[in-house]
């Protein structure tokens, strides 16, 4: 159906169609196979000031998937869909490699060079081992789940479903702030420790949790240090964003979606791509100084407002 739209994109448009016809004549049949693409019909700016939320929420512990859901609800616009979210986690990926290179080089060399010399005993084979370990969780659980995340009108994605998830990890972050001893590192990492926050990481599948926000939480709960839980819930969600994004791509391939909407996702991953970068390097510094409060604060006052928003009908 959608190859069939593109073949007659060129008649539609010569005869006097308009381009956002055009647009919502593709979204709806996008939607109708079961992928939600609303981010195509959305314009280069709305593209950009989404591109720069998803790139600031991403890495925060504030779940980067609510606020592109939020914002456009807020704002009346188009929700720009599942498949938007995930690929453009792609953008967090960057920064997060491009910030911890140094990290991300010795994990790669320290354990290739490990396996050769057969010592399995190698901080950063064991660093690898435990990254791949915690990333089993999520990769079945987002296989599982795959075609319910990614349906237009996912009941997971409703603003009651995102207040909540919001509410509940507020709780969850203030208890670890009060019961965390805040003593570990991650050389101190244990394959236990690594498989309790790559269970938690399943929660991200949720819109309202966040990845980062589970994670950072779970290693909080075992009393790793703020800023060293903060760094391997950074390093353990490169294979799950890298594995996401790029199967949303292939996925969005296959769909045939219209090269214009290629051209937003691509502006979209440049701009987030940036403030990814400088989120993450505000972020490292705050947990440095200070608590998690601040966003344990943040995500209850965004719940209470979500669901307050969805009870009075000024949110739907």
């Amino acid at each position: 159906m959608l190859s069939k739209l593109h073949r007659s994109a060129p008649r539609l448009l010569e005869s006097g169609g308009k381009l956002a016809f055009f647009r919502e004549i593709i979204l709806s049949n996008v939607c109708s196979s079961g992928l939600d693409i609303g981010f195509a019909s959305l314009n280069y700016l709305q593209i950009g000031i989404l591109g720069i939320i998803q790139g600031i929420t991403e890495l925060l512990p504030i779940s980067s998937t609510a606020h592109m859901r939020v914002v456009p609800a807020v704002l009346g616009w188009q929700d720009p869909g599942s498949a938007f979210s995930a690929a453009m986690q792609l953008a967090a990926l960057a920064a997060v490699v491009s910030y911890f290179w140094r990290d991300v080089r010795d994990v790669v060399g320290g354990s290739i060079g490990a396996v050769r010399q057969g010592d399995y005993n190698s901080p950063w084979f064991k660093l690898a081992v435990a990254i791949i370990l915690a990333t089993i969780p999520i990769g079945i659980a987002g296989l599982a789940l795959s075609s319910t995340l990614n349906a237009c009108d996912s009941p997971l994605r409703g603003l009651t479903v995102i207040g909540i998830s919001c509410l509940v990890m507020a709780v969850l972050m203030a208890v670890s702030e009060f019961s965390a001893r805040h003593q570990r590192v991650v050389g101190e990492m244990r394959l236990r420790d690594a498989l309790i926050v790559g269970i938690a990481q399943v929660g991200a599948l949720i819109p309202g949790v966040s990845r980062s926000g589970s994670t950072l939480t779970a290693a909080l709960f075992l009393n790793f240090k703020r800023e060293e839980a903060a760094r391997f819930s950074f390093l353990l969600g490169l294979p799950a964003i890298a594995l996401a994004g790029l199967k949303e791509l292939l996925t969005l391939h296959h769909a045939q979606i219209p090269a214009e909407a290629w051209s937003h996702l691509l502006f979209g991953l440049v701009v987030a791509s940036v403030s990814a970068f400088c989120a993450i390097w505000g972020l490292m510094r705050f947990l440095e100084r200070f608590s998690t409060w601040p966003f344990v604060i943040y995500r209850a006052a965004l719940g209470i407002f979500l669901l307050v928003g969805v009870s009075t009908g000024f949110l739907s």
